[in-house]
């Protein structure tokens, strides 16, 4: 069965929704849930337990796992969503981590790496972070480049990956972490091709037992992309094949 849940600002809900008859008009799906919610704090009563998930705002993946309690999860997104400042879509899984809802996660891809303000602190415990372009960090002092999808081979990183987080994963995978000419999520989007996504996508399915995963942060751009709706129904058949 695939959960559908329309959740966050109406753009996210009339995406999931749009995706649901682009699902079922492609004949991809027989067996379909749709769960709604106006609060993140009520999905996991609401959800069942799924192997796949089409979600609108990220927050949702919150819920999610709340429900589900991987013991590791996998990002694909070009944020990190690991701002600690309140509970949203850019910080969920900041808290999660905290909260040891997951105790470790990865986040591959993003190109978003810093703080938005003064105030807001980026979460660093528990998970690795791979970007999708070459990205420096301050370690005790000292500039150090992130392992990163620019100048490190995939297989570099899946592994470093797999020795960190175990051989079972919960999978997130956020499309705007797709160029912006994919339109499919609200936000700033990420560096990745469709090509390059399915590429990173394919790995992590040969490497890691995937428990469950959602595909995040579909909006109603989604309707008038030729080429979102085409990274959107090919994603969800590997991850689903």
């Amino acid at each position: 069965m695939v959960t559908f849940i329309p959740f966050g600002e109406k753009p996210n809900r009339d995406g999931v929704l749009y995706v649901l008859q682009l699902l079922k008009r492609n004949k991809l799906i027989e067996d379909y849930m749709i769960v709604e919610s106006s609060r993140v704090e009520l999905l996991p009563e609401r959800i069942p337990l799924d192997n796949a998930y089409i979600i609108g705002e990220h927050l949702a993946t919150y819920g999610i796992i709340k429900k589900l309690r991987p013991t590791s999860l996998v990002s694909v997104d070009a944020h990190t969503d690991l701002m600690h400042d309140y509970l949203d879509h850019g910080s969920w899984l900041a808290y999660a981590l905290e909260e040891r809802v997951v105790n470790r996660a990865a986040v591959l891809a993003p190109v978003l790496m810093i703080p938005t303000t003064e105030r807001t602190q980026l979460w660093t415990r528990r998970v690795k972070v791979f970007p999708a372009l070459l990205r420096s960090r301050k370690v005790r002092g000292r500039w150090r480049a992130y392992k990163n999808l620019q100048t490190n081979s995939l297989d570099e990183i899946i592994s470093e990956a797999k020795r960190y987080l175990g051989d079972e994963v919960y999978l997130t995978v956020d499309l705007d972490v797709l160029r912006p000419e994919y339109k499919i999520a609200r936000f700033q989007h990420g560096e990745l091709t469709l090509e390059e996504l399915l590429d990173l996508l394919e790995e992590v399915k040969k490497n890691f037992k995937i428990a469950a995963f959602d595909i995040a942060e579909v909006s109603d751009r989604i309707r008038r992309s030729r080429l979102g709706k085409k990274a959107l129904v090919e994603v969800f058949q590997l991850l689903t094949g």
